[in-house]
């Protein structure tokens, strides 16, 4: 939605993918249809219609939703002053933050993504590399600087870290003790300590 669409409009957007969300994460994409995204609305299936043209296009909308915000963070970490240490650390805190406020787009990314169109799919793997690729510059700086060790592949560091924070979005909630500022410290820790250690 532009600019000029009334602040009303866009909560109410912003509602409709809530709500898609919510239905996509308890049914899966192939169990889940309009009508139950309209039901958990209680509006009609039709004027769903305004906000989506189908249930891939919902889908897509909660796939790419969160995405941009990942990479815009990211970017600004990237631009900080701050150590890489600090700046991986800042990273996994706000790749896991969403787990206690948008857990439903994070499974659905994770779980039913793959049910995208292939054109749908491209473009949220677009979305995905830009952020993978500001976490690998983040890393990188950090090899180049002498802060993390000379032989660590920054490629594969990228991916460990992601593996780790998107994992834990599988099982949250479900390991007793485990709060998000236990998983997000211990992960930096974990992580701090193999990038640093020869």
């Amino acid at each position: 939605m532009n600019a000029r669409v009334a602040p009303s409009a866009r909560r109410r957007a912003g509602e409709v993918i809530d709500a898609a969300a919510k239905v996509f994460a308890q049914r899966g994409y192939h169990g889940a249809s309009t009508q139950h995204i309209a039901d958990v609305l209680g509006m009609r299936q039709a004027s769903l219609y305004y906000y989506f043209d189908s249930k891939e296009a919902a889908l897509e909308a909660v796939c790419a939703s969160g995405l941009d915000d990942y990479a815009r963070r990211g970017q600004a970490i990237l631009q900080d002053k701050a150590s890489s240490a600090d700046k991986v650390a800042r990273l996994v805190f706000h790749h896991l933050a969403p787990m206690t406020e948008r857990l439903d787009y994070t499974r659905v990314f994770l779980q039913e993504r793959r049910f995208l169109p292939q054109a749908a799919r491209r473009r949220i793997g677009a979305s995905e590399k830009r952020y993978e690729r500001v976490i690998e510059r983040i890393i990188r700086q950090g090899v180049m600087s002498g802060e993390f060790r000379r032989d660590l592949d920054p490629r594969l560091a990228t991916l460990a870290l992601l593996g780790l924070g998107n994992s834990a979005a599988l099982w949250f909630g479900r390991e007793p003790r485990m709060s998000l500022e236990r998983i997000t410290s211990s992960y930096v820790e974990l992580l701090l300590r193999a990038f640093k250690e020869s």
